[in-house]
């Protein structure tokens, strides 16, 4: 294998978690979660005027690439970015398109 080549995983991984970012509603949850740095559901779809269904599933969407966290409290679940990376990802993407 070249020295610059990804293996086929790693190409297909980081599709996949470009597709994630591929979707206006989920970029605004992790902006709104970059700024807040915790939300419940409920808070995060006053702050987007959406139904908590759909954040909800968007959350789960963003859960499953890794990109969000959560912990419980009682019944309620509190929502964050995942890891320092995911704040980087966002940043450096805002940079290059306002370039």
């Amino acid at each position: 294998m070249e020295k610059n080549c990804l293996a086929d995983e790693t190409i297909t991984a980081l599709s996949e978690l470009y597709k994630v970012f591929g979707d206006r509603t989920r970029i605004r949850i992790l902006y709104t979660l970059l700024s807040e740095k915790e939300l419940s559901v409920s808070e995060i779809s006053c702050r987007l005027d959406m139904s908590q269904s759909a954040i909800s599933h968007q959350l789960q969407i963003l859960k499953q690439s890794h990109l969000v966290k959560f912990r419980r409290d009682g019944r309620v679940l509190y929502y964050s970015l995942a890891d320092s990376h995911v704040e980087t990802i966002l940043s450096m993407g805002v940079e290059h398109v306002q370039e």
